[in-house]
């Protein structure tokens, strides 16, 4: 049975990975598909070499605003469909998604957005949070195997954050935005890296400030989900939190058809 890898790495700014070794990272974990979130560019602010990896295409969407957002879809296969947005104007203007439809299953690489701001971003954040499940559920409902990974920026449980009581009233750990995700799970995905992991201590984001990540006093808010439907071929699903260049830590999921 062939395998596919996925990675998925919010980079905090592409081009600042990119003088962090990024490309020798990539080139070396060669996966399938590599989803990053946070690229903080459009595709003609980058070099040559970041927009033409190897046998990989790439596909951009970037916020109107400059240095801001944006994702980005590495794969080696080539899409049926690509789709830069779940056309609702207000969230595709920051480049968010990139959805990419391949034979097994439609892969949404998305960065979710930070409610710390100010209240009226955390209101944009769980708008955007009630627009993406609804898109979901209309693809579960017409069949869609769904594979949706990227910084989704909140930790879900305690178990996914250092210290869940300093926190529980910031938001990344407000009770109404772990609401949504067991509302998201309830809909029919899992979260692949506790079906192979239940322990503490697995994080994939921390402070740069106060240098939390020496002391692994992190967060888990990156996430790859999978629908239901596609639970048997899911191989295995792991963070790689030795990986430097980035507040984040890059994820991986594995499967198999």
């Amino acid at each position: 049975m062939p395998t596919r890898r996925i990675l998925s790495w919010n980079v905090n700014g592409i081009r600042a990975a990119h003088k962090k070794s990024f490309l020798d990272w990539f080139k070396k974990e060669s996966p399938d598909i590599l989803c990053v979130q946070e690229t903080k560019a459009h595709p003609d602010q980058l070099p040559e070499e970041l927009k033409s990896v190897n046998a990989y295409t790439a596909y951009f969407s970037s916020a109107e605003k400059k240095g801001y957002s944006g994702v980005a879809t590495y794969t080696k296969t080539s899409p049926t469909v690509v789709q830069q947005g779940i056309g609702i104007k207000k969230f595709d203007s920051e480049g968010r998604f990139v959805v990419t439809e391949f034979k097994e299953f439609t892969l949404f690489n998305i960065y979710f957005p930070n409610g710390k701001a100010s209240d009226i971003r955390l209101a944009y954040k769980m708008e955007f949070y009630d627009a993406f499940l609804k898109h979901c559920n209309k693809l579960l409902k017409q069949g869609k195997k769904i594979i949706v990974c990227g910084d989704v920026n909140t930790a879900h449980k305690e178990i996914d954050l250092a210290r869940p009581k300093e926190n529980s009233k910031i938001s990344g750990f407000l009770p109404e935005e772990r609401k949504w995700i067991d509302k998201f799970l309830s809909a029919g995905f899992l979260d692949t890296f506790r079906m192979f992991n239940q322990e503490p201590d697995n994080y994939t984001w921390w402070d740069q400030v106060t240098r939390a990540r020496d002391r692994n006093v992190g967060w888990r808010i990156d996430y790859f989900y999978a629908s239901e439907n596609l639970k048997p071929n899911i191989k295995s699903a792991s963070i790689h939190s030795s990986v430097m260049g980035s507040d984040h830590c890059p994820i991986e999921l594995e499967l198999k058809f």
